[in-house]
């Protein structure tokens, strides 16, 4: 592997690990209430779970959105990402998902420019100086460092799975090996989603996971919560 190459793969591991300083760790997508709701209560019950948020939920979504971004991003249309990003923001359906994308956008985009200065970045940066998607800042922040989009769709959504399924851990009652499982078994599936996303155009953007969307609403008001979403 080329020592570009190889220095993108690591610095997409470092983007997308847990210690990133997004605080992915403090929300959990609606799983808690879904775990309150006795829908989540066992591995088999998570993996469904999952698997629609991934497929008929958010994380296409975010995947289209990431992969227009990059796009935009590479050619230097800053106003095509601006828009990019009001729509994705505009596609949160509660305050707590929109809270949930918008302040890891904030804070991945924050510590990418303090940690990888990129002057391209930086530019666009000043467009985007209120709340940012976080599917809209990893897909400007690769592609102004000229990062080759499958890898970072494919990562993004392993990562964005891997967060829920540390979320259930949690939350629900799924232990270490389940949720290893969990994660072995969407993999394809998320494999699958980037390659379909990479050529999606913004008409392909939907979702009908309408039991998550009303259940974060309810997770504002439960009564017993270790989560922000």
């Amino acid at each position: 592997m080329p020592a570009t190459e190889t220095l993108d793969a690591l610095r997409l591991m470092a983007w997308l690990s847990p210690g990133y300083p997004v605080g992915a760790y403090a929300y959990s997508h609606g799983l808690e209430w879904a775990v309150e709701a006795g829908d989540v209560r066992d591995e088999a019950t998570l993996l469904a779970w999952l698997g629609d948020v991934c497929e008929r939920g958010a994380l296409r979504n975010d995947l289209i959105l990431a992969a227009q971004t990059h796009r935009a991003a590479q050619r230097g249309a800053v106003q095509a990402v601006v828009d990019l990003n009001d729509l994705a923001l505009a596609l949160a359906p509660s305050r707590e998902l929109h809270l949930e994308t918008s302040q890891q956008g904030r804070s991945f985009l924050d510590a990418t420019l303090g940690a990888w200065p990129d002057p391209e970045l930086a530019a666009l940066a000043q467009h985007l100086p209120g709340p940012i998607a976080y599917a809209v800042a990893v897909g400007a922040a690769a592609g102004t460092h000229d990062m080759a989009l499958p890898p970072v769709l494919a990562a993004y959504g392993l990562a964005f799975v891997q967060n829920l399924v540390s979320a259930a851990l949690r939350a629900a009652p799924v232990g270490q090996a389940a949720g290893t499982r969990v994660i072995a078994a969407l993999t394809p599936r998320v494999v699958a989603l980037a390659d379909e996303a990479r050529d999606a155009d913004l008409d392909a953007l939907g979702a009908a996971t309408f039991r998550l969307d009303l259940g974060s609403f309810r997770h504002e008001t439960q009564y017993s919560r270790i989560f922000r979403s």
